[in-house]
């Protein structure tokens, strides 16, 4: 295909559709990333050979022997055919009318995450599916396999118009490389997590007691830091001559951007902003979570799995850790980056952000559920009131919410210090495990309103705007 051609394509297809889902430029790039997963899959070939495995295919196919790389070498070849067509046709989008993601595809899955309900519920059944299946995902074909499945995904999805204008914005192609980075190096802490369960359930040490020879600082690691040093400045020059850097006009009072989103390190705590108040959001929270890792040291009670990979000696703080970190933090960068359009509403990712969407908010405070539900008015102070004379109504009108937070501050942990978590009581102390269990609670309390929200549209448990106090 000359330049010619491909620039009087794209002429023609931008003449009849504004928003085009596939143009020759696109279906080139897309050849070229085809390609690239072939050359990895090439190098998996290799390496399934060399491992010299086999499989026996069914009795009705010959019940023949069959080396494990025919599978890989098989789908390696498909992939070369399909790069070759999309460098070779890209001129002629109709041609490849059966590598887009299909218009019942994009409806399915933006019916799934344009609402932050099953959102959330899908990337919560996803985490208790990874716990639970951790030692068949850490194998090293089951992890290939999802990585290759993930990268067709984001080759198809590029076919959409929609989907292109967010993950193509240059702020967000770091965040893209970063679930890979994420997905990458949590299957590599299974993987070698497995590896250590494994040997202790036959009473032998961890693996990394037996590689436990030093070196010494110079030449060793700082020679390896010095490659690590020039290699990631020459990818960052590369990165600055392919992506444009994503500055916008000067700043205007009367012009704001819609949406307008913080860094994407801060948009897990924008996203709490829609279930809490700034204070708690911006302040609160931050700083529990700072206090809560610093505290860990100090209330952990386990000595085991210092120094090695391992998850079976350390069940509860993996799992609670990671699913504060997965599901809570990079789900809620996720759901900020992709899915938060204009006026802050949710959009699926193949769904155009319309800044005419609109979607009504009937939230209610704990304090109108319970005296409405009594049949009786809020409690209220006369107009004009001074604090004084408001003081008493306020907190009479709010007494629900102080009760409701107290009960689970204050009592809940000490009956999670009877049941669930009476061995954690006993070995960590009272001071110790009411500290651990606020911690435990402060976290759980983001959900907990989440699904407050969505089930019974709780806007706060206490809702005193006279004093800029919100909960």
């Amino acid at each position: 295909m000359n330049a010619l051609s491909l620039i009087t394509s794209c002429l023609t297809l931008g003449s009849t559709d504004p928003h085009p889902n596939v143009t020759p430029s696109v279906l080139f790039g897309l050849g070229w990333l085809y390609l690239i997963l072939a050359a990895m899959n090439v190098v998996w070939t290799w390496r399934s050979y060399h491992k010299g495995r086999h499989f026996r295919l069914p009795e009705f196919m010959g019940g023949m022997d069959m080396p494990s790389a025919s599978i890989w070498a098989t789908y390696t070849i498909a992939l070369l055919l399909v790069s070759v067509t999309h460098l070779t046709c890209a001129s002629v989008p109709e041609a490849l009318r059966w590598f887009v993601m299909p218009d019942f595809a994009k409806a399915a899955i933006d019916s799934v995450v344009a609402d932050a309900r099953t959102y959330f519920a899908v990337t919560t059944f996803a985490f208790i599916a990874m716990i639970a299946l951790r030692n068949w995902l850490a194998k090293p074909n089951v992890g290939w396999v999802l990585l290759n499945l993930s990268l067709l995904f984001l080759c198809v999805s590029l076919t959409d118009w929609d989907f292109r204008q967010i993950v193509g914005k240059p702020d967000n192609v770091p965040i893209v490389a970063m679930l890979f980075i994420v997905g990458y190096f949590t299957w590599l802490f299974f993987y070698r997590a497995n590896e250590n369960d494994r040997r202790a359930a036959l009473g032998q040490g961890p693996i990394e007691a037996e590689n436990n020879e030093k070196v010494l600082t110079w030449p060793d690691l700082v020679y390896t830091e010095m490659i690590c040093m020039i290699a990631v400045t020459a990818l960052l020059i590369l990165w600055g001559i392919a992506l444009q850097a994503p500055l916008e006009e000067p700043a205007s009072a009367v012009k704001t951007p819609n949406p307008s989103k913080a860094p994407w390190y801060f948009l897990g705590l924008q996203e709490m902003l829609v279930y809490y108040d700034p204070w708690l959001a911006g302040v609160v929270f931050p700083s529990v979570i700072l206090g809560g890792m610093m505290a860990i040291p100090y209330i952990d009670f386990n000595k085991l799995g210092n120094g090695y990979y391992t998850f079976n000696q350390r069940k509860f703080a993996i799992s609670t850790f990671m699913f504060g970190f997965l599901p809570l933090w990079v789900g809620m960068i996720i759901l900020g980056t992709f899915l938060r359009g204009p006026n802050w509403n949710v959009f699926g990712i193949y769904e155009y952000w319309d800044v005419h969407k609109l979607e009504a908010l009937n939230n209610v405070n704990l304090s109108e559920y319970f005296w409405y539900g009594l049949g009786q008015p809020l409690p209220m102070a006369p107009a004009g009131s001074d604090f004084w004379t408001q003081a008493p109504y306020i907190l009479a009108r709010e007494f629900v919410g102080f009760v409701a937070i107290g009960v689970y501050l204050g009592v809940l942990p000490m009956v999670m210090a009877m049941t669930v978590f009476k061995k954690f009581f006993l070995r960590m102390g009272f001071l110790r495990f009411m500290v651990f269990s606020n911690l435990v609670l402060m976290m759980a309390a983001l959900p907990l309103k989440m699904v407050l929200r969505w089930a019974a549209n709780l806007k706060y448990f206490i809702a005193i705007p006279e004093w800029f106090f919100n909960v």
